[in-house]
């Protein structure tokens, strides 16, 4: 296959290519989507680099679609915003787990649609929860042009030469006989993942080559499909499972989201097949029994299921409610539970003395993590729950909860087994552990003295809602305490970039950056510097209620208890933490140097600059907002004199809903609480 002399591409070199292709993206079709292999690798391998040649030799033939573009190109700067032409809708969580989940949703759907109790029961489709990462994908005649995550539903990022490498997605929708027309735009949304044997493999190379093991298969296929090397992403076990639909035309759209799916799966996109068109709550329950019962022998991890009314016209009459469609639900799974043995009870020092025992388990793989320590919490709670060192106990996690042991199997208990004893000494510094008669806790009494507990203070005072220093990281403050370089947080003003460079792993730019992080922030506030103070008791309502009425550092050092209490929600212990903390010689230093060292807070709001709709109100956050981060919107709610809780009550004013909503929203619902998008906030923050 010669060109001609004059140069033009042989027509014979275009039919071969294009056939490749095909033959290519059919035999991927077969092995990664229907698991169903039709050649051997070494005839696919020898397709393949057919077409590689013939794309290396006519550099015209190569297409975005070409199954050569699976290896990955060039790595890129950065991944680009992506502004989602339909937003990438969260959906509410159902959060009783039990059978009455189905049956609260069920309710909701017919009360919305109007339907009298003897009308007939409404059609759903109930689907698989995948526990992955959401992603979105544009096909403009047939062919992939973009991929793009979530981000916060409004705007994502753009993935497309990550995604590209995963094989089960296809690169150009397939017109097969029988099978819709293609539309012209069609975006997909569904969940990247890993399936649990593939993660294991992977973290097996990653041990093998020294590198960092994945905590779970989520972060593994979220990670990889962020990376910006494309090569890494190539080399990763990614799957996809399409679930629903963005924007799309120049398509008839079928009656139904099951319809819909079917007609995905004829294009070549896998669609999984454990999904079923059910009728009424007693479909939604069995479905879930079903789908729960054979959690365990599912090839990748779900953390729950999804039930959707069916009818595509019921789902546009039932529209949104907070940027969450009232036709879909998620129905969780309850908390996953493993046997594991207690292999040790150590203690960890906290920042303010705390000793807190902590289990050292057998490693145990539970709720989508390989599990090897949980807290115990106190001397009193492994006494109430009976946990000897040898124990065989249960341990349980759900989500992003910290792993708990839940019990011991007193019967399976060796008879080498050991009970746990609280040390009298601090492990860290040598001094007394005492434990005052109205505490849980033993605390060391060192205070800042006590290595560990200066670690966890500085830690704390740089922490991201407190003065805020990027790149103080928990192994430079080991070294630069172990080093005797930081005993007190004025220390870090004093830092130069030589010494910080000569540290384990830190250069010259890194130490250079770290100094400018901390010299910026000097300018703060004075409710962010109280909470960087690390006084116990004092979280960040409390420090932002003691700047407010004190107004200055100075005259809050020399107030009182009684004078502490009168400031809002500050009862007898805490004013008694805060006039104890500020009665000590060492922590007046500290703050005088801190001062000293150029500390600078910002003008507290005169009354008049506070929102009437906001000052005095709490509010409650939760989801994800399109274009406010939590903090930001906090911030903005704090600075207009309003106060952020973290649960709903009758005390509650407004609940500021974003997307994926869960049990706070529904409570909210219940107890008759205001409900406000980022739109309705913006306009009360507004208000003068």
């Amino acid at each position: 296959m010669a060109a001609g002399s004059d140069g033009a591409l042989p027509a014979d070199a275009a039919s071969r290519a294009q056939e490749l292709r095909e033959q290519l993206e059919a035999h991927n079709s077969s092995y990664y989507v229907l698991d169903a292999p039709t050649v051997l690798d070494a005839e696919y391998d020898r397709l393949f680099g057919e077409l590689q040649a013939l794309e290396g030799r006519y550099p015209e033939l190569l297409t975005v679609d070409s199954p050569t573009q699976r290896v990955g190109g060039k790595v890129l700067d950065a991944l680009q915003p992506v502004t989602h032409r339909v937003p990438m809708l969260s959906i509410q969580t159902e959060t009783d787990i039990e059978d009455s989940g189905a049956v609260n949703f069920d309710n909701r759907v017919r009360k919305e649609l109007g339907l009298a109790e003897e009308a007939p029961p409404v059609e759903y489709t109930a689907e698989l929860k995948f526990d992955g990462l959401a992603i979105s994908l544009r096909y403009e005649q047939g062919v992939l042009v973009q991929a793009a995550t979530r981000g916060d539903g409004a705007t994502g990022e753009d993935v497309t030469t990550n995604v590209r490498t995963i094989r089960v997605i296809p690169l150009r929708l397939h017109q097969r006989a029988g099978a819709p027309a293609v539309p012209d735009t069609l975006e997909v949304r569904g969940e990247i993942y890993i399936d649990r044997r593939d993660f294991e493999s992977l973290n097996a190379a990653q041990q093998a080559a020294s590198e960092k093991l994945f905590v779970n298969p989520r972060n593994a296929a979220a990670g990889c499909i962020r990376q910006l090397d494309s090569r890494i992403a190539a080399r990763r076990p990614l799957s996809f499972f399409a679930y629903g639909m963005g924007e799309s035309t120049g398509w008839a759209l079928p009656a139904t989201h099951c319809g819909m799916l079917d007609a995905f799966a004829a294009w070549g996109l896998p669609v999984n097949t454990d999904r079923a068109v059910v009728s009424g709550a007693q479909g939604l329950i069995d479905y879930h029994r079903r789908i729960g019962e054979a959690r365990n022998r599912l090839p990748f991890d779900i953390d729950g299921v999804v039930y959707k009314v069916n009818s595509l016209a019921l789902q546009q009459q039932l529209g949104f409610r907070s940027r969450e469609p009232r036709w879909a639900v998620a129905h969780k799974y309850p908390a996953q539970e493993e046997l594991t043995e207690v292999l040790d009870i150590e203690v960890q020092v906290g920042r303010t003395g705390a000793i807190t025992p902590v289990a050292r388990l057998k490693p145990v793989f539970v709720g989508g993590v390989t599990v090897t320590n949980a807290t115990l919490h106190n001397e009193d709670e492994v006494r109430r729950k009976d946990i000897h060192i040898g124990d065989t106990v249960v341990v349980r996690r759900a989500g992003d909860v910290i792993p708990e042991v839940v019990r011991a199997l007193a019967e399976r208990r060796p008879a080498d087994a050991r009970a746990f004893v609280m040390p009298q000494t601090c492990p860290s510094c040598g001094a007394a552990v005492r434990r005052d008669e109205d505490e849980a806790v033993a605390r060391c009494t060192a205070g800042l003295y006590c290595p560990a507990q200066r670690k966890q203070a500085l830690l704390h005072f740089a922490s991201r809602r407190a003065l805020d220093i990027d790149g103080l990281g928990e192994k430079i403050v080991d070294q630069l305490v172990d080093n005797s370089i930081l005993r007190t947080p004025a220390d870090l003003f004093r830092l130069e970039v030589p010494a910080l460079a000569a540290l384990e792993r830190m250069g010259d730019k890194a130490a250079a950056n770290l100094v400018q992080a901390i010299g910026q922030c000097r300018d703060t506030t004075l409710a962010r510097f109280i909470y960087a103070l690390g006084i116990r008791n004092v979280g960040e309502s409390t420090a932002r209620d003691l700047a407010a009425h004190f107004r200055d550092i100075n005259v809050l050092m020399a107030a009182d208890e009684l004078r502490l209490q009168q400031v809002t929600d500050v009862g007898p212990v805490v004013a008694q933490s805060v006039a104890a903390f500020f009665a000590d010689a060492h922590n007046r230093a500290v703050i005088s140097d801190l001062l000293a060292a150029g500390i600078h807070f910002a003008p507290i709001a005169e009354p008049e600059q506070l929102a009437p709709g906001v000052a005095g109100k709490t509010f409650v956050l939760t989801g994800t907002l399109p274009t406010l981060s939590r903090d930001e919107a906090k911030a903005r709610i704090e600075a207009k004199g309003g106060k952020v809780s973290g649960s709903v009550s009758k005390k509650t004013h407004y609940v500021v809903a974003g997307g994926e909503a869960g049990s706070k929203l529904v409570k909210a619902q219940d107890l008759g609480v205001a409900i406000l998008d980022e739109a309705a906030l913006m306009v009360l923050l507004e208000s003068m």
